[in-house]
C-alpha cells in the first residue's frame, strides 16, 4: 500500500505539472491561470501526501495485531482518530471543495469509521476558514456596483458565520432594514474547477488501485451540484419555490415553516442579501428551552418538515445540518393546548436541493411507509424498484434506518429508534465494517437523488438526536402519516373511478386506525417510561 501511494504521489503531482504548463500557455488570462496553476499542484501535493500518510499509518500501525483482538481495537481507534485529524487539516488548508466533501463525509455514519464521522461533523460546520474584509469589499464592489459602507447604512466587518462555499455578514439597509449578506469567498471563483479536477484525479486513481475504494458517485455529485450551489440565485429561487411548495402542498403547516425573505435588488450569483433572522440555532438546547419551546415539539416539527419535502413536494433540501436550521417562537404567540409555545422552523441555505420524480417519490414513500409499519414484502418491493436488487434490500433497509434487519422488521412500536446507547453505537459500527464491500456496491447501484435523500437522512438524524435523549417515537409516527398520506393520494390520482374512489376511503379509515393505534402505544411507552423514572 506504502509502494503505491507513494506511485501515485509522483504520478500525480507529475500529472498535475503537466495540466499546468499546458493551461498556461492555452489561457486568454494568463495571470489568473497561473494563480490556477501554482495553487492546484501545491493542492495536489497536500492530496497525495495525506493519502499516503494516512495509508502508511494504517498499514504500519495495525501490522501483526490479531484481528478481534483488544489491542487491535484500540490501535484501530487511535489511528482513526490520527486519519481523521489529517483530513481535517487537508480540508481546512485547502478549503471550498474540499470542506464541502468533509461534510458530505461527517453524514456517511453507515460507510466511515465513527471518529471519521465525529470530528468531521463537529469541524466542518462551525469552524470554516473567513474570507478577510478587503475581499469582502472585492466582491461587493464587484457585484453591487460600490463599498459595503455606499451600498449598505451599515455594514459589519466581522462575519457571524461562515461555511464552505461563503460566509455571512450583518448589515443594514439605508430604510433600515436588519439583514443578513452572504458573499461568497472569493477563492471559490478561482479554484472551484480546478479542486474538483484535482479531487476526482486522486479519488479515480485510489479506486483503481483499491477498487474497493469508490466514492466516485460523491465526485460526480459534486459535479453536478456545485454549480448551483456557487449561483446564489438558484438559491434564491429555491427557496421562494419551497415556501410556494408548502403554501400549496402542505397548508397543514406551512405557517410554521418559513425562510429568510430575499431582496433582490442586492443580490446577485455571488451575494445574496436575506432577511435577517433573530432566532436560535436548531441544536442549542438551552436557547430553544429559554424560548419556552419544547425540544420535543421541534423535533416533531423537523420531521413533518421534510416528510412532507420528500413524499409530497419532492423538491428537497438536501443540507439540512444544524447550521441551516433556526428556531423561533410562532411570530404570532400562538400556544399548545398545554400552554407552551409553539416553535417555526426556519430554513437558511437553499442552495442544494433535489427534485424526485414521481415514481421515485412514491416509491420512496411508500418504502418508508412498509418500514414505520414493518411490513416486509412492501420494503423489499419497494427497495428493488429503488434500484437496490433482490440481494441487497435489507441492506437498503438498515443503512436508511441505522438498524440491522431483525429490527426493521420487528412489530413493536418502537422498533426503528436508534436509542443512542453505547450498544446501539457498537452495534452499529460493527455492521458497517462487517459489510463494507456491499454498501459500496450499494451505492454503486442507487441512484444520486437516492444517495442525497441518505445523507438527508443522516443530517435528520444528527439534528434530532442533539435536541432530545432517548427514542424519538413520535417523528416516526409523523413519518408513517405524512408518507402513508403520499401513497393514497398516488392511488387516488392512478384510477378516478367510483371503485378506486371508495378504495381510497377504505383505506384512509384504515390508516387513521393505525395510527390511532400507534399513537396509543406511544402515549403508553410514555407513561411506562415516566413510571420507572
Amino acid at each position: 500500500m506504502w509502494r503505491t501511494t507513494t506511485k501515485l504521489l509522483v504520478a500525480t503531482t507529475a500529472l498535475g505539472g503537466g495540466a499546468a504548463a499546458a493551461t498556461i500557455a492555452s489561457s486568454d488570462d494568463p495571470a489568473m491561470a497561473l494563480k490556477l496553476c501554482t495553487n492546484v499542484p501545491l493542492r495536489l501535493y497536500r492530496d497525495s501526501i495525506t493519502a499516503a500518510t494516512i495509508a502508511f499509518d494504517y498499514e504500519y500501525s495495525l501490522w501483526g495485531l490479531p484481528e478481534g483482538s483488544a489491542e487491535r481495537a484500540k490501535a484501530k481507534h487511535e489511528v482513526h482518530m490520527r486519519g481523521a485529524r489529517r483530513l481535517e487539516e487537508l480540508c481546512f488548508r485547502n478549503g471550498g471543495i474540499y470542506i464541502k466533501l468533509g461534510q458530505h463525509l461527517g453524514q456517511l455514519e453507515y460507510l466511515v469509521p465513527e471518529e471519521y464521522v465525529r470530528i468531521m461533523r463537529e469541524s466542518m460546520l462551525n469552524k470554516c476558514p473567513h474570507s478577510s474584509y478587503d475581499q469582502v469589499h472585492e466582491v461587493v464592489k464587484k457585484e453591487l456596483g460600490g463599498a459595503p459602507d455606499e451600498i449598505f447604512d451599515e455594514f459589519d466587518p466581522v462575519p457571524i458565520a461562515s461555511a464552505s462555499l461563503a460566509q455571512v455578514h450583518v448589515a443594514r439597509t439605508h430604510d433600515g432594514q436588519k439583514v443578513a449578506v452572504k458573499v461568497q469567498h472569493t477563492h471559490m471563483t478561482d479554484t472551484a474547477a480546478a479542486d474538483y479536477a484535482t479531487v476526482e484525479l486522486i479519488v479515480n486513481t485510489l479506486h483503481r488501485f483499491f477498487p474497493s475504494f469508490d466514492y466516485r458517485w460523491l465526485i460526480a455529485e459534486v459535479r453536478e451540484s456545485l454549480p448551483k450551489e456557487l449561483n446564489f440565485l438558484v438559491e434564491a429561487k429555491n427557496s421562494v419555490r419551497c415556501m410556494d411548495n408548502f403554501r400549496k402542498l402542505s397548508p397543514r403547516i406551512a405557517d410554521y415553516v418559513y425562510a429568510p425573505r430575499v431582496y433582490w435588488n442586492l443580490s446577485t450569483s455571488k451575494l445574496l442579501t436575506m432577511e435577517y433572522m433573530e432566532a436560535a440555532q436548531v441544536n442549542d438546547l438551552k436557547s430553544i428551552e429559554k424560548l419556552g419551546i419544547q425540544p420535543s415539539d421541534v423535533v416533531n416539527l423537523v420531521s413533518e418538515t421534510f416528510a412532507e419535502m420528500m413524499f409530497k413536494h419532492g423538491f428537497v433540501h438536501c443540507d439540512p445540518h444544524a447550521a441551516n436550521l433556526l428556531v423561533r417562537p410562532f411570530p404570532s404567540g400562538r400556544r399548545s393546548i398545554f400552554g407552551r409555545r409553539k416553535p417555526q422552523l426556519i430554513l437558511l441555505d437553499h442552495g442544494l436541493y433535489k427534485e424526485l420524480d414521481y415514481n421515485t417519490r412514491i416509491n420512496y414513500a411508500a418504502l418508508w411507509k412498509a418500514l414505520v409499519y414493518s411490513d416486509a414484502d412492501g420494503i423489499k418491493e419497494n427497495c428493488v424498484k429503488l434500484g437496490a436488487g433482490d440481494d441487497l434490500y435489507a441492506l437498503f433497509a438498515g443503512i436508511l434506518t441505522m438498524r440491522p434487519w431483525n429490527k426493521v422488521i420487528d412489530s413493536s412500536v418502537d422498533h426503528l429508534v436508534v436509542k443512542g446507547t453505547d450498544s446501539d453505537r457498537s452495534e452499529l459500527q460493527m455492521y458497517a465494517s462487517q459489510y463494507f464491500p456491499q454498501i459500496t456496491e450499494l451505492l454503486r447501484r442507487l441512484p444520486r437523488v437516492i444517495l442525497l435523500m441518505l445523507k438527508t437522512n443522516d443530517c435528520l438524524r444528527a439534528v434530532n438526536g442533539s435536541l432530545i435523549q432517548g427514542p424519538s417515537l413520535e417523528s416516526f409516527v409523523i413519518i408513517g402519516r405524512v408518507s402513508s398520506e403520499a401513497v393514497l393520494d398516488s392511488m387516488l390520482l392512478q384510477k378516478r373511478s367510483l371503485l378506486s374512489w371508495i378504495n381510497f376511503w377504505i383505506q384512509k379509515i384504515l390508516l387513521e386506525g393505525r395510527l390511532c393505534v400507534m399513537h396509543i402505544a406511544l402515549w403508553l411507552l410514555q407513561l411506562q417510561k415516566a413510571l420507572t423514572l
